[in-house]
């Protein structure tokens, strides 16, 4: 391992690959900081917290720099933007989200933004109101997937709200990326990936698998795009310019809750299997290593 792999989830605290502990309450997402060495965590289960760390020790050790509220209910993800000064928290279970200014030594500073929403979807057991479930900062923006309302939000970065896109109703947006201005989408309700293009539109399957699907992360790196896929427990692989499916293999254990792409290695983080297993990538194609980390329900992989 040329450098800390940190894993995140509903167990005990942020495990590194190396074995070492940071003992901290559902850290279910993390985030680096750009330009320092400190990490952040979402406390999902934990009254909404958010924690932020100093990378002690070249193994990844970890000591305590600040912590505060996430001003929102049940958060599940964090983000910073590229200067390094602000934090972005999606907050699942009220869907809104909170913004915090980050001081020089990447501490929490001054009061934060906290951005409401309201709306509904089709869904009726998932969709009764807003759940924002993930912030990236693209272009300038601060952009935020409302699972709840087939939206992604979007806000300067003092808060303004704008027009947001619009989704296929029903699509459950979680997790989406940019390439310029073409936005993919993992749709967690109907199943699909949706790329979206000015006023173009397109959806596929994100598995070919099978079965109810709930794809929960995806990621482009190069001209290719990974999902993952819970229920079939698949990472698909399609390309990224028209969609079409490259491979799909398995994921290597149960619920494929979120993976990372380091360099020629893909760390997948299998919830329900306590485990994040590793693949190396075949001209893209994940295939598998064999290499196993125990970890008590993961559910983020974050290289160091």
């Amino acid at each position: 391992m040329k450098h800390p792999l940190y894993i995140g989830g509903y167990g005990p605290g942020i495990l590194t690959a190396g074995g070492e502990l940071t003992r901290v309450a559902s850290p279910s997402f993390l985030a680096a900081h750009p330009s320092l060495p400190v990490l952040y965590a979402a406390g999902e289960l934990a009254r909404g917290r958010l924690t932020a760390f100093t990378a002690s020790t070249a193994e990844g050790g970890l000591a305590p720099l600040d912590e505060r509220s996430s001003e929102g209910d049940s958060p599940c993800h964090v983000a910073v933007d590229p200067s390094g000064t602000l934090l972005a928290a999606a907050n699942y279970g009220d869907g809104s989200v909170s913004l915090h200014r980050l001081d020089s030594r990447g501490a929490f500073t001054g009061e934060p933004i906290v951005l409401r929403h309201e709306g509904s979807g089709p869904v009726a057991d998932r969709q009764k109101g807003p759940h924002a479930h993930q912030a990236v900062f693209h272009d300038g923006l601060l952009h935020v997937s409302d699972l709840g309302t087939d939206e992604i939000r979007r806000y300067t970065l003092d808060g303004e709200p704008l027009p947001p896109l619009k989704l296929p109703p029903g699509t459950g947006p979680r997790h989406f990326a940019f390439s310029g201005s073409r936005l993919y989408v993992a749709g967690e309700l109907d199943g699909t990936v949706t790329a979206v293009d000015g006023d173009e539109v397109v959806g596929v399957p994100a598995s070919r698998a099978g079965g109810v699907n709930h794809p929960s992360h995806l990621e482009l790196a190069g001209d290719l795009l990974y999902v993952a896929n819970r229920g079939p427990n698949t990472v698909s692989v399609l390309r990224a310019d028209d969609l079409q499916l490259v491979a799909e293999v398995p994921s290597g254990g149960d619920w494929p809750r979120h993976f990372a792409i380091d360099g020629d290695r893909m760390y997948v983080a299998n919830q329900e299997s306590d485990a994040v297993a590793v693949f190396a990538l075949d001209d893209g194609v994940p295939r598998p290593t064999g290499e196993v980390i125990e970890v008590e329900r993961p559910a983020c992989v974050l290289p160091g």
